[in-house]
């Protein structure tokens, strides 16, 4: 089945995304969020929106302002105003039953919505979520380089290297080999496909600026953990189990803290553990679904 692309006007921002509609449908929308960088509602979701409305859900993606086909909002892209964003689609295209499901930076949009609103999703999916670790990275050296990504996120060092990196076909396709493990869907159309999003400009550029204020000295701004106990949602948490941005030691401790959670462990996944390994990824959302129905 294939998406209607339409746009939304919301407060400062107008707002691209992708619809499916089923021809039968059961009164449940899913509602989709992507990850950052060079990422779109397309290269995240456009495999799981036609399975799922095959299956009788109403699947609604957007491109979250500076992404894809969506323009910069007028407002800074900070982790507040992005949930923000999120309620404010949700309440414009979902107003009944909904379930939320967000990868990455889209998860942890999904844990700022259902702890903002608390009651309101029926369900929730994270996918290598953020929001559930305290600092960047992990381990002894943790600290250390979480300082040096501060740095030179500060000083645009970053900036110029992610514009070198995005310009070169060959080192965006050795960095999908870290987020995508498995070659069979590391396939040179998704290669492109990351390119092209890259070489838009807009989405690694807005992306550096929500880097910029969650990235402070030595934490990140945005933590979750400490009220996950407080979110009652069934919520289906899947991880690459070689998730090098988010390590999956996380997710079990997030699965631990949710009253009301699921964790599936995707064998030798990377990061984009539904590109990964969708052979698994989509029939356990299904699954979830199901019940939730």
């Amino acid at each position: 089945m294939n998406a209607a692309r339409n746009t939304i006007e919301l407060t400062g921002a107008v707002v691209s995304y992708l619809e499916w509609v089923p021809a039968r449908p059961i009164g449940l929308t899913v509602v989709l969020l992507h990850g950052g960088g060079a990422d779109n509602a397309e290269l995240s979701w456009g495999l799981f929106g036609a399975v799922l409305a095959d299956n009788g859900y109403r699947v609604i993606a957007p491109d979250h302002p500076g992404f894809g086909h969506s323009a910069p909002a007028d407002w800074p892209l900070t982790q507040a105003d992005l949930v923000r964003y999120v309620g404010e689609l949700i309440d414009a295209l979902a107003p009944s039953d909904y379930v939320l499901g967000g990868l990455s930076l889209g998860g942890g949009l999904t844990l700022g919505h259902l702890l903002e609103r608390p009651g309101d999703a029926m369900g929730a999916m994270l996918f290598g979520s953020f929001g559930i670790m305290p600092r960047l990275s992990d381990g002894p050296l943790g600290g250390l380089s979480h300082f040096a990504t501060a740095m030179m996120l500060r000083t645009g060092m970053l900036a110029a290297l992610t514009r070198s990196y995005s310009r070169s076909a060959s080192a965006m396709e050795r960095g999908l080999r870290e987020i995508v493990r498995n070659p069979g869907a590391r396939t040179p159309a998704l290669v492109d496909a990351v390119i092209a999003e890259a070489a838009s400009g807009n989405g690694m550029r807005v992306f550096g600026e929500w880097q910029r204020d969650q990235v402070r000295w030595s934490t990140l701004r945005t933590d979750y953990t400490a009220r996950l106990a407080s979110i009652h949602t069934p919520i289906l948490l899947v991880h690459g189990s070689r998730d090098s941005g988010v390590p999956i030691a996380r997710a079990r401790v997030a699965a631990r803290l949710l009253p009301d959670a699921r964790l599936l462990a995707v064998e030798d996944a990377g990061h984009w553990v539904q590109r990964d390994r969708p052979d698994v990824v989509l029939p356990a959302v299904r699954r979830f679904l199901d019940r939730l129905r």
